[in-house]
């Protein structure tokens, strides 16, 4: 017998995560030279229709773009408007259309199909551009506070499937990452609230200064004060990227610190048919894992009365009665059969420091869920 050949070999994993505003302004240039290349690349769009809704005059301003680019790039077919949210995802129709017009009109892999949009049509299209040519250069235009602090610069893709979140996607970094902060403007409050739960979720597992931050400026990024939020977008940015760098990007272990608040969050997006926005479930599935550590005695009490404290000044809910609900806890084994291997859990031992664990009492989950109830209802007694 033969013995094996051992092939072993690395790639090299590299892009920018841009911060800009009004992006196809005829004067902002960064568009245009992020897909320069010796050739005349094709430039494909898809645009979240909430996006498109809330700016009239975009896919004008695109073609204008390119027009006064077009020694650069080309546009090829109109912009491809599909619907926003959790909607794109869980059929796999829009991530079909654009597989048919990579066929259509000759998208090739020194091609570029743009995502434009929140994170869930940035997920879709993502995976499409992944397996179509077996992988066409995709740059996301990230236009909520949560695609562009968390969800739009990392190296997931993604559509529901078999009624689980992301059951079918791939890893694949995109080409590059622009946020314009310009997109944010148009935000309703729900929405610019849910992405800063992702800036207090790496705050509380790695940055307690981070957290700090947030706390003192709670009351300007829950009025909408722009400075603050770019801010916070910048900084939960790199250290998403700084994560996604240090050791798994791919997530080959059971390992998934970046999921604190998700599993929980996961289930009561599907139990919700997807009413509640993801950064609010995440919200709700952290405060429940900080709740579940202080009565671990992992986490003192004044330590959660600050994580709730902030969560309630924000405006987020605490609690919705679907928690209550037992299939929440089935999303325990759901999530390890999801990261594959033994359970891994991200609890607290203090504010800024995270630490895994590889059970949870579901009689001690289920008085956490009591807890989060009285602190909706305004009784923050821990």
């Amino acid at each position: 017998m033969k013995k094996p050949i051992q092939q072993h070999f690395s790639v090299p994993f590299q892009y920018q995560v841009h911060f800009t505003r009004a992006i196809f302004d005829k004067n902002n240039p960064l568009f245009a030279h992020t897909v320069k290349s010796d050739l005349v690349p094709k430039v494909f769009f898809i645009i979240d229709q909430g996006v498109a809704e809330a700016h009239p005059n975009l896919i004008n301003q695109i073609e204008a773009y390119a027009e006064a680019y077009k020694h650069i790039f080309q546009l090829c077919g109109r912009s491809l408007i599909v619907p926003g949210g959790e909607q794109s995802k869980n059929t796999n129709r829009y991530f079909q259309q654009i597989l048919e017009a990579t066929h259509t009109f000759g998208i090739d892999r020194h091609s570029y199909v743009v995502a434009l949009g929140g994170g869930a049509v940035l997920d879709m299209a993502g995976f499409a551009s992944a397996v179509a040519h077996r992988g066409i250069r995709h740059i996301r235009i990230p236009t909520t506070v949560l695609s562009q602090n968390d969800s739009g610069v990392g190296v997931k893709n993604g559509i529901n499937s078999f009624g689980k979140k992301n059951f079918l996607g791939t890893f694949a970094p995109p080409f590059a990452v622009i946020n314009d902060v310009a997109f944010l403007t148009t935000l309703d409050d729900r929405d610019w609230r849910a992405g800063i739960s992702e800036a207090i979720k790496v705050a509380l597992i790695k940055d307690a200064s981070f957290f700090q931050w947030i706390e003192k400026q709670a009351s300007s990024l829950a009025s909408r004060q722009m400075e603050p939020m770019e801010t916070l977008i910048y900084r939960c940015a790199e250290m998403h990227l700084e994560h996604i760098a240090s050791g798994d990007p791919f997530e080959m272990g059971s390992s998934r610190p970046l999921d604190f608040g998700h599993w929980a969050a996961h289930k009561l997006e599907q139990l919700t048919a997807y009413q509640i926005r993801h950064g609010e479930a995440v919200t709700i599935g952290m405060a429940l894992d900080a709740t579940y550590s202080y009565l671990k005695n992992m986490l003192s009490a004044e330590e959660l009365h600050r994580i709730v404290q902030l969560m309630k000044t924000l405006g987020f809910d605490l609690y919705v009665p679907e928690l209550s609900n037992q299939e929440v806890l089935n999303g325990l084994d759901e999530f390890r059969e999801h990261l594959g291997g033994e359970l891994t859990i991200m609890l607290l031992n203090a504010i800024g420091q995270g630490v895994e664990v590889h059970e949870m009492d579901k009689h001690l989950l289920q008085e956490a869920i009591s807890k989060l109830k009285k602190f909706q209802e305004a009784d923050l007694k821990v």
